[in-house]
């Protein structure tokens, strides 16, 4: 898991071989396609943030499982959805072909997409590009693709929103990688000013994406089967840890809950932002 706690911009040396290497087996641990379809609202969100277009070619970065990309193919663009993990590509890939949209999956790097400059009139990301170790080299990928006048839409979760918090519980039972900035970073505005100079506009917008789940136990065994950086948390523990982690997260959950008795209700803040290149 990536420095999820400290906001210092001071990278320390890192093997970013090893360090990509690591976070690819992360993702690809677990079943993030469980966790990803309930977040198909965010993609959504973000198609109508970036004011999409029929017939636009559209590039999903770190797509996981294709939220953003089903909603681009959805308002008829010309959809690329890459990820670095095979396996969540498959997930959108099915569940395209099941909705019957034409959409190009490809194994890509998001520090490395293999695409000539100015490729793609818009350029998305839903919490998949934040957890890119490089962060300015993953920003440069971003608008390097994206042609002049077009458009980079990122959603990102905040440090302050509850999945700040879970990776903070998480942190006190499993170290980040040291030398890693925090992909939380990428939920805040003075970080993204930093990342994408001499750009046209940039625009920001505070939203909440609400987890809805049976109840906080409910919420922990899903994220504990399928959700990689907690289902390799509880995987590096004895049972003793996994226990204490267990009860740290439940509190976590009952703190946040806003649905009481009805079922569990957490809203989780993102930050949605619009590049206009």
């Amino acid at each position: 898991m990536t420095n999820v706690m400290s906001g210092d911009l001071a990278v320390q040396a890192a093997d970013w071989t090893s360090v990509k290497a690591r976070q690819q087996a992360m993702w690809a641990s677990g079943d993030f396609a469980v966790i990803g379809t309930t977040l198909q609202i965010v993609g959504e969100l973000l198609c109508e943030g970036v004011d999409l277009r029929a017939g636009e070619r559209v590039l999903d970065v770190a797509a996981g499982n294709g939220n953003a990309t089903l909603a681009a193919a959805r308002r008829f663009a010309s959809v690329t959805s890459t990820d670095y993990v095979p396996a969540l590509l498959e997930r959108g890939r099915r569940r395209a072909d099941a909705e019957r949209l034409d959409v190009t999956f490809e194994v890509a790097d998001a520090e490395a997409l293999p695409y000539p400059d100015a490729s793609f009139d818009v350029v998305l990301s839903t919490f998949g590009v934040m957890f890119a170790p490089e962060h300015e080299q993953a920003a440069s990928e971003l608008m390097r693709v994206c042609r002049p006048g077009g458009r980079i839409g990122v959603a990102s979760w905040t440090p302050h929103g509850f999945l700040g918090q879970l990776f903070r519980v998480v942190a006190q039972y499993v170290p980040p990688i040291p030398g890693v900035r925090s992909p939380l970073l990428w939920g805040t505005e003075a970080h993204i000013q930093d990342l994408f100079t001499g750009v046209a506009r940039i625009a920001h917008e505070t939203r909440h994406f609400a987890f809805r789940y049976r109840s906080p136990e409910h919420w922990v065994d899903v994220f504990r089967s399928y959700y990689g950086p907690v289902h390799k948390a509880f995987a590096a523990l004895e049972v003793d840890g996994q226990a204490a982690l267990e009860a740290d997260l439940i509190a976590l959950l009952r703190r946040a809950d806003r649905g009481g008795t009805a079922g569990l209700v957490v809203p989780a803040e993102y930050l949605e932002t619009v590049i206009s290149k």
